[in-house]
């Protein structure tokens, strides 16, 4: 028997992505069910139960493969690593907001070579393989063509920890040079509009590889640009998404905040 091709895990990641976001969609009536509260998250019952979902299409296709996700599981640097983020976007699900995602990608040898992520209140599926072009619900997209960050609109992340790393200078900052910036709560969903141009770019400075694994080959194979700016630890780092044109600016703003002040 042959190997997979790309095809055909990215075949395998639509049909889990599909299956998770479908289970979480139809039991949005039970988003109130939490599994532990935080001071600024929340971690749901069907946080858990939706990566379980997405596990057993995983498993049923391909059971020798490891899967690292949000919800537990380790990568596997000597096999085929399947990277999951079952809801993307749990705050916003469990406030009823719309804007949220399921997540999958598979790794081999240390390359994302195939990923979908499947946002369901919309209807919309990004997937994209290293050999072939990002697609949205099947048709071809691409990044905007703004070349200004003043007529950008960015999209970022927010930390938690306000205090650390420079968190709000990098808003104040990002907020003076773009034309808008824009706090959506789920990573996935906009790298994916970076992708296809409804973003220009997007920005964070602690961002984990299940929040970017699908959507950043979705980017990639677009035609964005994707760069991580600095490891924090083997599963987070400092990311930047862009269309290429205001590439440079945004890395000002998030390399500028890291680098120490002269004496």
């Amino acid at each position: 028997m042959s190997d997979p091709s790309y095809t055909d895990y990215l075949e395998t990641a639509i049909a889990a992505a599909r299956a998770g976001g479908e289970h979480a969609y139809a039991n949005q009536y039970r988003r109130n069910e939490v599994d532990e509260q935080f001071a600024h998250d929340v971690k749901l019952v069907l946080d858990r139960e939706t990566q379980a979902v997405v596990e057993k299409v995983l498993r049923d296709r391909y059971p020798e493969h490891a899967i690292l996700g949000e919800e537990g599981g380790e990568a596997d640097d000597s096999r085929p690593t399947w990277i999951v983020d079952p809801i993307d976007g749990t705050v916003n699900y469990f406030h009823g907001m719309p804007i949220w995602c399921c997540s999958v990608a598979i790794q081999v040898d240390r390359r994302i070579v195939a990923g979908a992520v499947y946002v369901p209140p919309l209807n919309e599926l990004y997937t994209a393989t290293t050999d072939g072009p990002a697609l949205l619900n099947g048709e071809p997209i691409g990044p905007s063509k703004v070349a200004s960050l003043a007529e950008g609109m960015v999209a970022t992340g927010l930390s938690k920890n306000v205090s650390a790393g420079g968190v709000i200078d990098r808003l104040t900052r990002l907020s003076l040079s773009a034309q808008k910036v824009r706090i959506m709560g789920a990573a996935a969903v906009d790298i994916c509009h970076v992708a296809c141009g409804r973003a220009d770019g997007y920005i964070d400075s602690g961002i984990y590889i299940w929040d970017v694994a699908a959507a950043g080959l979705i980017a990639e194979r677009a035609g964005a640009q994707v760069e991580i700016i600095e490891y924090i630890d083997d599963m987070q780092f400092r990311y930047l998404c862009s269309n290429g044109l205001i590439h440079d600016d945004l890395k000002k703003i998030i390399t500028d905040q890291y680098q120490e002040p002269e004496d």
